[in-house]
């Protein structure tokens, strides 16, 4: 039988939570007239310069508002020329440059801009400032395992200074693509499977580059503004294929999707950048339902939509536009206010104007987002960065800040026989691998001139540092792709000489990102071979796995006692790398994403839905593959320490809940004592999941809810709180103008420290 449903967002009853806005009364302040089109944003402190602006301005020049041209080195396919960029801002036909970076080059462009065009408006600089600039932090994937979103917070904030004071604006950051998919190269950018954990993680990047939710901090020399990435869905490319199509229901996309950007649009994210796939069909830059249902008129957005790399052009290849034309004109009715690259709106906007195929009044409305975020960045106050403040280098507080950010997002993954930390006494240890003396741990997304000027600190340097009265021996023993197994022999009798080995292997940032899916999650050319030597000299070692997504361990993780999961760590990867190791820090971080027993399992995420026949050992007709065990090789929220914890009964405010309590916003309390019954000073993360037992909609097995990252001395105990409301225990259904719920019955709360937590309370919505 089906349920009552108690909260029905589209019936006008508001619903409590950060992740929701949803029906009339979040809709109230975007509101579409009756054609559809979007409300333009409500009258503010810059209302009156815009509109005077406006009254002035020539169709060229607004359209030049709404392209955005790259500089010296691309981000994409093509390329920029700098001379046609210049002349376009000296005719006032350009709103927006990216890849330009330096006080002294986005000076002489931004007075071109003021000082030569007609009106003298000025320029805003974006760039892909995605996890540091010249202080390269962790791949967002690794600072998402640190499960602590001050971790982000830190990253933006340095990232913002050190932008800013090089004549850059606005960053395409953070990317909050949910994915179940760790064949897409650009699981690495974003926070992995969960829209919950990538939630809190978005507003806490949004807070770090932009400052207050309100936007104040935007006229600030130290801010950045932020971009919302890429609306939306991309992370569901078949095939964890790069650019490929995403066939998503309703009610998938609100919960799986869409929840980080709705969070970090509550945080003040002034920008939205268009995703590349289709949604259903319909490829993102054109795709009304989101750009301007969902996005503008639903959730009342009033900054900028900026579209993707030539995104725009790729309508015509997607098959959905005839021509450029068309794209042009489909983008702009769609909800898109600034074109990146491409330029069919400045190419055929004047005839598609005249010919009425494009609409006069949408026309103005994105030339006001992209003026009003000019405007709230204080450019048209202070067009100019300042040569005698720009950021050079990374700090030395900078670089601590990398290394904590590093060492937190570390998940230590086997620990046999307590093989790490490693005893600074050691006398002699074997440094081995492709990447024991390698500074390629940048990750993916790093500047060129960070990656120059500024390279990874390497772990054997560092192992060499912390242990200075040790022998240390090294030996690559093979490259990190290649077949050529001639140098194992090194490296087993180094292994051999040493008291302990650590072998770092894994995956080149190149393997990952941007245009980087694999096919295969193994390590990589001829390192399994590498791993299975070392282990046949009987000496104790320690496998450091870096990359950019998680890797099948294959039949080699048996026999490593110790396997620590490192990422792509940043500019102070080797430090970090050995805070960890020889017991400086505990690891504490846990897994943003499950890792797959092999590429063939895939999906395999904690977040899935049960079938009419679920996993059963005992019985042939269930879901299940023949050849692997059931569930992932390490689930979702897993992690080890070098200390242990002991959780307590976990506790429930109320057993029972009723309807009109949750209509009114009321929560209740979720709570567990959390005890370090080890040794060593350490850090856990509580974790509480949700799931709803029976529903109108099948719903995930569980849903994470809450985290809480605390760090214990040895026998001190914690009381860990977390408060459930209607946002964290309903659904949104397939309706596609949004309606949410939250339905009577049973639903199954649990507590632990990962997905596979069973200790267990039960609600009840009465």
């Amino acid at each position: 039988m089906r349920r009552r449903t108690l909260l029905s967002a589209a019936s006008g009853t508001a619903v409590a939570g950060c992740l929701l806005g949803t029906g009339p009364a979040a809709a109230a302040t975007g509101a579409a007239p009756a054609d559809g089109k979007p409300k333009a944003p409500e009258p503010g402190p810059y209302d009156a310069e815009i509109r005077a602006l406006l009254a002035r301005m020539t169709v060229e020049e607004k359209l030049g508002q709404l392209q955005q041209l790259p500089w010296s080195y691309d981000t994409g396919p093509g390329g920029g020329d700098t001379r046609e960029v210049e002349e376009a801002a000296r005719k006032g036909r350009l709103g927006s440059v990216l890849s330009i970076l330096g006080a002294q080059a986005t000076n002489a462009l931004q007075r071109i801009a003021v000082e030569e065009s007609r009106l003298g408006i000025p320029l805003v600089f974006g760039l892909d400032v995605i996890h540091g600039m010249w202080t390269t932090f962790p791949i967002p994937l690794a600072q998402a395992a640190s499960f602590d979103p001050e971790v982000a917070v830190r990253d933006a904030e340095i990232s913002a200074k050190e932008a800013r004071s090089n004549g850059v604006h606005w960053t395409f950051a953070p990317m909050l693509d949910v994915t179940h998919e760790p064949r897409w190269g650009r699981i690495a950018e974003g926070c992995g499977e969960d829209p919950y954990l990538t939630a809190e993680f978005a507003a806490a990047k949004v807070r770090g580059y932009q400052g207050p939710a309100d936007g104040a901090g935007l006229r600030a020399k130290d801010r950045l503004a932020a971009c919302a990435k890429h609306f939306a869905a991309y992370g569901g490319a078949e095939g964890g294929r790069d650019y490929n199509t995403v066939d998503v229901s309703e009610s998938r996309l609100r919960d799986l999707y869409l929840p980080p950007f709705k969070a970090a649009l509550d945080a003040g994210a002034a920008t939205v950048m268009a995703s590349f796939n289709t949604v259903a069909g319909v490829p993102a830059h054109g795709n009304h339902h989101l750009l301007t249902g969902i996005l503008k008129r639903e959730w009342g957005f009033d900054g900028m939509v900026v579209g993707d790399f030539t995104g725009v052009r790729e309508l015509v290849a997607h098959g959905f536009a005839e021509d450029e034309a068309d794209a042009a004109r489909l983008t702009l009715a769609a909800g898109l206010d600034m074109e990146m690259v491409s330029t069919t709106l400045a190419d055929h906007g004047r005839a598609l104007l005249r010919s009425g195929r494009i609409d006069a009044e949408r026309l103005d409305d994105a030339v006001y987002r992209v003026l009003l975020l000019k405007f709230r960045l204080g450019l048209f106050d202070e067009p100019y960065a300042d040569p005698e403040r720009a950021v050079t280098a990374p700090s030395p507080a900078a670089r601590a800040a990398a290394r904590t950010a590093g060492a937190r997002s570390m998940v230590l993954l086997r620990n046999e026989g307590g093989t790490l930390p490693l005893s600074r006494e050691v006398s002699s240890v074997a440094v081995l691998g492709p990447f024991a003396d390698s500074a390629d741990l940048l990750g993916t997304w790093t500047l060129p001139p960070a990656q120059e000027k500024f390279p990874a600190v390497k772990i054997l340097d560092a192992v060499r540092k912390a242990v200075p009265g040790a022998k240390v021996r090294h030996a690559r023993g093979v490259s990190p792709d290649g077949e050529d197994t001639a140098g194992i022999g090194e490296a087993v009798a180094a292994a051999r000489a040493s008291d302990v080995a650590v072998l770092v292997v894994g995956e080149a940032p190149a393997l990952s990102g941007e245009a980087a899916s694999r096919s295969d999650l193994s390590l990589p050319g001829a390192q399994e071979k590498l791993i299975e030597a070392v282990a046949e000299t009987g000496t104790p070692f320690v496998v450091v796995l870096v990359g950019g997504r998680p890797l099948t361990v294959g039949g080699w993780l048996e026999r490593a006692p110790a396997v620590l999961a490192a990422w792509h760590p940043g500019v102070e990867a080797g430090n970090a790398v050995a805070d960890v190791l020889f017991g400086e820090v505990n690891p504490g971080g846990k897994l943003p994403v499950s890792v797959p027993r092999t590429v063939g399992q895939l999906p395999v995420h904690y977040n899935h839905h049960s079938t009419g026949r679920p996993y059963d050992p005992d019985e042939k007709y269930t879901s299940k593959y023949l050849d692997l065990p059931e569930g992932p090789r390490f689930p979702f929220g897993f992690g080890l320490s070098y200390t242990r914890f002991t959780l307590g009964e976990p506790g429930l405010s109320r057993t029972r809940i009723a309807a009109g309590a949750l209509r009114d916003g009321d929560t209740l309390e979720v709570s567990v004592t959390v005890r370090n019954s080890g040794r060593r000073t350490g850090d856990e993360v509580v974790q509480l999941y949700v799931h709803d037992r029976a529903a109108s909609l099948a719903q995930p097995v569980r849903r994470l809810r809450g985290f809480r990252r605390v760090t214990l001395e040895p026998g001190e105990e914690r009381r860990v709180r977390f408060r459930l409301g209607a946002a964290d225990l309903g659904f949104w259904t397939n309706d596609t103008e949004g309606d949410f719920r939250v339905e009577e019955g049973a639903f199954d709360l649990y507590v632990g420290t990962s997905s596979e937590a069973r200790d267990r309370l039960t609600l009840t919505v009465v």
